[in-house]
């Protein structure tokens, strides 16, 4: 068992005060597999013999979450409890949520709940487990199976189907061959589920080190195919060999996956996934040149993330984050071209540290050329004793000072001034207005009587 947590000894209270009031009160589901695994969980979840409004007098602090399936949640200080009444569910109409609940007790509890890893229930107070399901077997043996008939529950909720993948993922089970049967018929109802609770469950397998084992398993299951049917077509897709000795675009994605590290933000991920996601639609053979060729892939590929992430409700900062590290990925192919105010500027961006990641493992997912990479960490330290960008010489307040009218060549000139500035050419606001009225003289009042 984990040591005792702050948030364990308030969960733990929670409990004795039910008991004390009679009522019957255990930790439910991951907590315990967790705690089981000698993992300190992230939350506890209660369930009990107390009805609801029992739950609600007992507390002085409550919110009734999902009261109509006995849930309650129990305020601590900052600490939250999800209090749910022991009960078993009515027929499941949305492939979701249950129609209706019947309040009942621990085991028929356990009997409605998803995995047998998750059915498991624990007595902090006496020190002792529950398992109606034999969830303590199968934790032991590092197995997922479904509780009772799989497809019974993957009928119930859809969402299930992705739970299983990202369990075997993150934990690293086997899942029972019944229950992989099961996924594997019902992949295609997935599509009934909301896209948010489908992004959810996949993002949390694409951030667990294993992301590549949970790839594999839903390809093998079809749910891939439900989630991002545009992958589909990287399979064969085939990549000039002098450049992608590894294979096909989908072997390629999948290497990229396997080179990055554990720890990884949302945009590297997904732009890892999607970066070639146009190659299979502007594939081309140069007979001139005989070689394979995918102009505008790029380009193509950040309108097509673009739609994907849009249709999986991806958070907009997410989007374009991924959006821009797509658009940009064949840029780095330039960098040791680009004169040295573009150089900072193409650096100076948000995204850079996760775009320089995708190009490092695009390099040594394919011919290992690490040369454009190398040499962007070089001119990282070398620029890193003053800002990429530094505040600007001049501003349009001097511009006008110096007499040009306000309109659309400030920000050409403004935006030249900068380049000397990167360049090194302009050291100080007077070099920067001299130069100024040099390249852009003032018409002269003859020409301009107003």
């Amino acid at each position: 068992m984990p040591a005792t947590s702050e948030l364990e000894l308030g969960a733990r209270a929670v409990v004795a005060k039910l008991q004390e009031a009679g009522f019957e009160a255990l930790y439910a589901g991951g907590c315990v597999r967790d705690r089981l695994r000698n993992v300190d969980p992230h939350d506890y979840d209660i369930a009990t013999s107390a009805r609801p409004e029992q739950v609600q007098a007992l507390f002085r602090r409550t919110v009734g979450v999902g009261a109509q399936f006995g849930v309650i949640c129990v305020l601590d200080r900052k600490m939250e409890f999800q209090v749910a009444t022991f009960r078993s569910d009515g027929v499941y109409q949305d492939g979701r949520h249950p129609e209706s609940v019947v309040f009942s007790d621990a085991e028929e509890d356990a009997r409605r709940r998803d995995f047998t890893i998750n059915g498991l229930f624990w007595d902090p107070i006496r020190q002792t487990l529950r398992d109606y399901v034999g969830g303590e077997a199968d934790l032991k043996a590092g197995i997922l199976r479904a509780i009772g008939e799989p497809s019974e529950r993957f009928k119930e909720d859809r969402l299930r189907m992705l739970r299983a993948i990202r369990f075997a993922t993150t934990l690293g089970f086997e899942i029972h061959p019944d229950t992989w049967t099961a996924i594997v018929r019902h992949a295609a109802q997935l599509r009934e589920v909301s896209a948010e609770r489908i992004r959810d469950e996949f993002v949390k397998t694409m951030l667990c080190p294993a992301r590549v084992r949970g790839l594999d398993l839903l390809e093998a299951s079809g749910l891939l195919r439900e989630i991002l049917p545009e992958m589909e077509a990287l399979k064969g897709c085939q990549q000039p060999p002098q450049w992608h000795p590894e294979g096909d675009v989908w072997v390629h994605t999948r290497l990229m996956l396997s080179l990055l590290p554990e720890q990884v933000s949302v945009p590297l991920a997904l732009s890892v996934l999607l970066h070639d996601i146009a190659k299979p639609v502007t594939y081309s053979f140069d007979e001139k040149a005989g070689r394979i060729r995918f102009s505008g892939h790029e380009k193509l590929g950040a309108e097509m993330t673009e739609a994907i992430l849009c249709r999986l409700r991806f958070p907009r900062k997410e989007i374009d984050a991924t959006v821009e590290a797509v658009g940009n990925h064949m840029a780095f192919k330039d960098v040791q071209q680009m004169r040295t105010s573009r150089l900072k500027r193409f650096l100076a961006r948000a995204t850079i540290e996760d775009e320089l990641v995708l190009h490092r493992v695009d390099c040594a997912g394919s011919n290992g050329d690490l040369s454009n990479y190398d040499f962007l960490r070089a001119k990282l330290a070398e620029f890193s004793s003053e800002p990429l960008i530094p505040p600007p010489l001049i501003t349009g307040k001097a511009l006008i000072a110096l007499g040009y009218r306000p309109g659309p060549q400030f920000k050409e000139i403004l935006e030249h001034v900068q380049t000397r500035q990167l360049e090194g050419a302009l050291h100080s606001a007077d070099e920067a207005l001299f130069w100024v009225r040099e390249q852009f003289p003032l018409p002269n009042k003859a020409d301009n009587p107003d």
